[in-house]
């Protein structure tokens, strides 16, 4: 896709984990929490390695693959032009989720034209269709900004075609108009100095994406939903029960992330990206139980999840079976937690696969 006036040569995409290490300068800040997943490092704290947060490789448990399903989803054969999605009779049109794309907008074309839901020139041909975004659009990629440019586009269009184009606040989201908003202004992390700004570089923030974002970039952002219920899918970000913090529903929870960017208190939105990049609270021994407790409280029957990317689900990375330090291979959405949750990170960013999927999706 050809790329964004102004902006600079596109990044190399990363083939490794290992190319992902922390560069020391951005250390001089404050201590951090270093992690092989950029996106996941936050202020260090009293605790070595603070629940919820994303552990070092070498402490990477390994999950045991019988107690997961990977389900494969075969790609669907390249339209020229491409097919528009299936669309009913009457009534709402087919559900789709996407993942975590990190400013890969090539990936995401590519996906979405494969899905039918875009055509050969990139615009929506997708009816009724509707289609969910769920969070982390910039940082790690070479272009941010057109990612969220394609989003805003689609969702016009799907709109005028009697469908639509939606989109969740992600971590990266805040931190992105943390950075923005806030800069070098010091925040209370609870374990010294630490600032949006340095965060943001810590956790894969390009220079091209802070250079061409504009007011209307920062308004949408800030507007995102956090948490929504779609045909019997809680859809959300992040693999936490961090959204209980701020409300006992979904209209709740919203309003209190809209009302808190809103003040534009720096402390209040770092406590908010802090809680948002939690992570992992499906997983393992009373994995089942977390996700209950968010659908007891926002309804639906399954969790739908971005945020976490699939190979440190299943365990895999970082582990003996993955000398190579790539990760397994990512065919399709995870589903665990029971059959409750389904996790649509496919790790992009470390050469990984971004996920369209249309849901229902059946063990």
């Amino acid at each position: 896709m050809t790329q964004g006036a102004g902006q600079g040569p596109e990044a190399e995409r990363t083939a490794t984990l290992r190319d992902f290490r922390v560069p020391a300068y951005v250390h001089e800040t404050g201590p951090y929490v270093r992690s092989v997943h950029p996106g996941n490092a936050v202020p260090d704290t009293e605790e070595a390695y603070p629940e919820g947060y994303t552990p070092t490789q070498r402490d990477l448990p390994v999950i045991n693959r019988g107690d997961t399903v990977q389900v494969p989803v075969e790609p669907a054969p390249a339209p020229a032009p491409a097919a528009p999605a299936p669309q009913p009779a009457a009534g709402p049109g087919p559900l789709y989720v996407v993942g975590d794309v990190h400013g890969y907008v090539d990936e995401l074309v590519a996906a979405l034209r494969e899905q039918g839901l875009i055509d050969a020139s990139g615009q929506w041909c997708a009816g009724t269709t509707r289609l969910w975004f769920l969070g982390d659009f910039t940082d790690r990629g070479p272009d941010g900004i057109g990612v969220i440019d394609l989003v805003m586009r689609l969702s016009a269009e799907a709109a005028a075609a009697g469908g639509y184009c939606k989109a969740l606040m992600g971590n990266h989201e805040l931190l992105l108009l943390g950075a923005k908003r806030f800069g070098d202004t010091p925040v209370n992390s609870g374990a010294g100095t630490a600032t949006f700004q340095a965060a943001w570089l810590l956790n894969g923030g390009q220079k091209t994406d802070m250079d061409r974002l504009q007011d209307h970039h920062l308004q949408w952002m800030a507007r995102l939903d956090a948490v929504e219920e779609v045909d019997g899918y809680l859809l959300v970000h992040s693999d936490t029960t961090a959204y209980l913090d701020y409300g006992d529903s979904i209209e709740a929870v919203n309003d209190t992330v809209r009302e808190t960017l809103t003040r534009n208190d720096a402390d209040e939105v770092w406590d908010l990206f802090r809680k948002f990049t939690k992570r992992f609270s499906f997983r393992d021994e009373g994995g089942a139980d977390a996700v209950r407790s968010l659908l007891d409280t926002y309804g639906g029957t399954r969790v739908v999840h971005g945020h976490s990317p699939i190979p440190y689900l299943l365990g895999e990375v970082g582990s003996e079976d993955d000398e190579e330090g790539t990760g397994p291979v990512v065919e399709g959405p995870h589903i665990y937690a029971d059959g409750l949750a389904i996790a649509m990170d496919g790790g992009v960013t470390m050469a990984g696969k971004l996920l369209v999927q249309q849901l229902p999706l059946d063990i």
